[in-house]
């Protein structure tokens, strides 16, 4: 990309402002300004003032395999499950794009030490889960961590001062997500600095496609991947690759499989697992009419009650054949830090502007079939989302606790 062929593109768009100063930058600044422009997805950008909220369709309870049937077959499940780790064909990926900015805290969110007595940081929780199944089934998983332009040195860089926290770095591999541009009320691109424009990671449904760019497909393929377990970073009780969820996804035909809790309550904010025409859907809470979210089945429990952890396993085949599908792109308010015309740095306090993001639950939607599989919300649901309160270092550390983890 030139800096002619930048500025007719910008103009051409309406956007030519961003490109005040940019003779001031170094050679390397304007390289990377350029990169970024050339970068850009116009197409987002005609997303904005759309209602993308279509009319949803026909929603109807997913196929499920509860506590009680997991128990019984747990012996059949873990079988099938250890054979496919045992032979190389379980993966996963590590959705560590997010710092602890929430938390009161400047470095990556997976830094951050939920230990009292000793220090316990986020990834090393989730290590020594992974690290039971590695045990268990005397083979490594391979771990692919996604991180984010503004955190990817720092995380790498921590597992390597903690040696990967017991993991053999053979089978860990790091790669960049995604960035997308943000812009302000009017649809303008927003500038974090002279000669930067203000990006932001591309939602967590951008993790696939974001391997890919990063050439991890001869790894996966090398491999022989068959199956990928993708979670979130602030979960620091989830089970992964784990081989009960596994042997159940293999065993029962399907494609893909989320780890789901019960939902305590009708209101409870969660996004819940549905069919919907018959496909694999997620409907938010916002979303739920109160009748939908009130209704019971014939035992009296919940009937759409299976809620949704940011713990899925999808089908390596069936993402081969998706990826160059376009996801739906979200339009997001938020609140986007920026430099004025005077070059002042702002930090709004209130949104003033939308980033674009892709879902991964639009992944789910995007399969043949998907196996509710539920978890112990004791036992593997412990999100670190807020400093105190609901979701919190203070509730995480109290089910860690309970869970026999010396903090």
């Amino acid at each position: 990309m030139t800096k002619e062929k930048a500025i007719e593109i910008l103009e051409k768009a309406g956007q030519g402002h961003v490109m005040k100063g940019f003779d001031n930058l170094s050679a390397e600044k304007q390289e990377a300004f350029l990169a970024q422009i050339e970068n850009i997805n116009w197409s987002d950008f005609k997303l904005i003032g759309n209602d993308s909220n279509d009319a949803r369709g026909e929603f109807t309870v997913p196929p499920a395999i509860e506590l009680s049937e997991i128990a019984e077959r747990k012996a059949e499940f873990e079988a099938a499950g250890l054979e496919a780790i045992k032979k190389g064909e379980v993966g996963a990926v590590l959705l560590a794009g997010g710092m602890g900015t929430r938390l009161g805290f400047d470095l990556p969110k997976g830094c951050y030490n939920v230990g009292q007595t000793h220090e316990l940081f986020i990834f090393e929780c989730l290590i020594n889960n992974l690290m039971e199944v590695v045990n268990k089934a005397g083979a490594f998983v391979p771990l692919y961590i996604m991180t984010s332009e503004k955190n990817d040195e720092a995380t790498q860089n921590f597992f390597k001062e903690h040696n990967y926290f017991g993991y053999n770095p053979d089978y860990v591999k790091f790669f960049i997500q995604d960035m997308a541009c943000a812009v302000d009320y009017d649809g303008k691109l927003l500038l974090e600095e002279e000669g930067r424009l203000a990006t932001s990671p591309n939602g967590n449904g951008g993790w696939y496609a974001s391997m890919m760019k990063a050439g991890l497909k001869s790894d996966i393929q090398a491999r022989g991947l068959k199956w990928i377990n993708v979670f979130a970073v602030d979960n620091v009780l989830q089970r992964i690759a784990d081989p009960l969820f596994v042997g159940a996804t293999i065993l029962g035909n399907y494609v893909s499989g989320s780890k789901v809790v019960r939902k305590v309550e009708p209101a409870e904010k969660m996004g819940l697992l549905c069919l919907e025409d018959g496909k694999p859907s997620i409907v938010e809470y916002y979303e739920m009419s109160k009748e939908m979210s009130e209704a019971k089945a014939e035992d009296g429990s919940l009937l759409y009650k299976y809620g949704v952890i940011l713990n899925y396993l999808f089908s390596v085949e069936k993402l081969g054949e998706i990826v160059n599908n376009n996801l739906v792109v979200h339009v997001v308010e938020k609140k986007i830090p920026f430099v004025n015309e005077a070059g002042e740095k702002v930090s709004p306090t209130e949104p003033n502007g939308y980033k674009f993001e892709l879902l991964v639950l639009d992944m789910i939607h995007m399969m043949d079939n998907n196996l509710a599989f539920e978890v112990d919300r004791n036992y593997e649901f412990a999100p670190i989302k807020n400093l105190h309160g609901v979701d919190s270092v203070d509730s995480a550390r109290e089910l860690l606790q309970k869970n026999g983890v010396v903090l």
